[in-house]
């Protein structure tokens, strides 16, 4: 038997240790200006200060914090043009931020860059990218740019679609120095009506990679190919998938940069618009220049079961969307969906009509060809919803796999998260601390969205965190919008009192 200060002794220590092991909130104080119609990004950390963009009122602010997110200064991007601009893109490095934007100026649409330090002040002259020639389009939005994960590449790419038959695929590819390093103008052969391309990725080396699909009639995928054009090429190097008598839902790439491989992932049917019986993967490995693995996952009736909510075994997965790749050093991988849907009094859920109901995937314009907008830019204002529909996000499936496609583990987190407002305040965001991967969601109790902190390990073991320390009453966190800017701390955004403010979760 322990004696009473020796149980006392151990009872400290113990709450010592879930004090240390909380994580914590601090937040910034809301500005009177930042409603929640704002544009807004998280920017990242730069010289010890937060930067986030804001826009508001036709104006482009960086607004700096320190630590505890007290606010410094509130600095105006005036060399952007504010009548005329189309989309802005951030890609922060330790001690500066290149800021890439798309503008308009009669018929010219313009991508340019600049600098900035992290005091959010120009440090460089504007730095022009690339400009292109538009008729009287109605979507005028041109470039797309995309980095490498290590940064050490930027990628600014357009794709003009007004041949239907022969897409002219342009690439401007830049160094971390914004240097030029390769200009191309490739032809790509489309079929009009069913043909598509989309998940665009710039590897570290340079070599740029997508996917090219065919579905006809606004079905699912039934014939799919990964395009390859590397650094130096004057060419596309294409690769079929070998589908076989398998319908594909919506492809994922993920570049495996410490493999040097590229990783392709889908949902899978075995009949047309059937249910989703499991996982499809596609492996190429740049060094040998082959194919690695493909092969398909069935899922087993005892993850259906815990994946389900209200459908049945054979429709378990009909709602979910893939949201996360992680690649292991070991050449696995981990993969994170979730169930997100809406319903509506009028009208029934149509998975094909999410997927591809979309002008980011069906281009109308020529030079319109853009996959994916700026989340945040263009994230969902409608917050008077007429159209009577409610918004759900539910559970989450982690699954783990070793190199070669076999289940190591699986878990699902249970959750029921809806809104009929917008969908702002539902689904998730990950943390990846090297030790765990952190989802944090909004679940409601007592009347109240509180922010949850659900860890899984290496192994697939889940465990709820305490309650996040100074997690005030008021603010109703936009998860999914959160990005993590050093290898333990997440800015969120929140809502409090109608407007926008933002949050720094520190994870110990």
């Amino acid at each position: 038997m322990f004696s009473k200060p020796v149980i006392f002794v151990l009872v400290c220590v113990l709450a010592i240790g879930n004090i240390l092991n909380a994580q914590r909130i601090v937040y910034s104080e809301p500005d009177k200006d930042d409603n929640r119609r704002m544009n807004f990004e998280v920017v990242g950390k730069i010289h010890g200060n937060f930067m986030v963009y804001k826009n508001t009122k036709s104006k482009n602010w960086i607004a700096l914090f320190n630590n505890e997110m007290k606010a410094i200064s509130k600095v105006e991007q005036d060399y952007i043009p504010n009548d005329h601009l189309i989309n802005v893109n951030f890609f922060p490095y330790n001690d500066f931020c290149y800021v890439i934007y798309e503008y308009q100026r009669r018929n010219t649409v313009y991508c340019e860059a600049v600098k900035i330090d992290g005091n959010g002040k120009k440090i460089s002259e504007l730095i022009q990218l690339d400009t292109t020639h538009i008729g009287l389009a109605n979507n005028n939005k041109v470039y797309n740019v995309i980095s490498s994960e290590d940064k050490s590449k930027i990628m600014v790419f357009k794709i003009n679609s007004r041949n239907k038959e022969r897409y002219l695929v342009t690439t401007n590819l830049f160094d971390d120095s914004l240097r030029l390093l390769k200009r191309t103008a490739l032809t790509m052969p489309m079929n009009e009506h069913d043909d598509y391309l989309d998940e665009f990725n710039v590897d570290n080396v340079g070599d740029f990679v997508f996917t090219k699909f065919s579905r006809q009639n606004s079905d699912i995928i039934s014939h799919a190919s990964m395009i390859i054009k590397s650094m130096d090429a004057d060419s596309f190097f294409v690769k079929d998938l070998d589908i076989d008598k398998r319908f594909l839902d919506e492809i994922h790439i993920k570049v495996d940069n410490y493999n040097k491989r590229y990783f392709l992932t889908s949902f899978y049917y075995k009949e047309r618009r059937g249910n989703i019986d499991g996982f499809y993967f596609y492996v190429w490995d740049k060094t040998s220049g082959q194919t690695q693995l493909e092969n398909t996952v069935t899922f087993a009736d005892e993850l259906r079961r815990d994946a389900r909510g209200e459908n049945n075994l054979k429709m378990a997965f009909n709602g979910y969307f893939i949201h996360n790749i992680v690649v292991k050093r070991d050449g696995g991988f981990i993969i994170g969906s979730e169930a997100f849907y809406t319903t509506s009094r009028y009208n029934n859920w149509n998975r094909w009509d999410y997927l591809y109901g979309s002008p980011f995937v069906s281009p109308i314009d020529y030079y319109s060809y853009s996959p994916y907008y700026n989340s945040l830019w263009y994230r969902s204002r409608y917050y008077n919803n007429y159209n009577n529909v409610r918004y759900h996000a539910d559970n989450i499936v982690i699954l783990s796999f070793d190199k070669d496609g076999k289940i190591q583990w699986n878990n699902v987190i249970a959750k029921e998260q809806y809104d009929d407002e917008s969908d702002d305040l539902i689904s998730y965001q990950v943390m990846n601390t090297g030790g765990q991967l952190h989802f944090l969601f909004n679940m409601e109790e007592r009347k109240m969205n509180l922010l949850n902190d659900y860890a899984v390990n290496p192994k697939g073991e889940i465990s709820r965190n305490p309650t996040l320390k100074n997690l005030d009453k008021g603010f109703e966190f936009m998860a999914k919008y959160g990005k993590q800017v050093t290898a333990h701390q997440m800015i969120i955004p929140c809502i409090y009192r109608n407007n926008i403010c933002f949050a720094k979760i520190d994870f110990n």
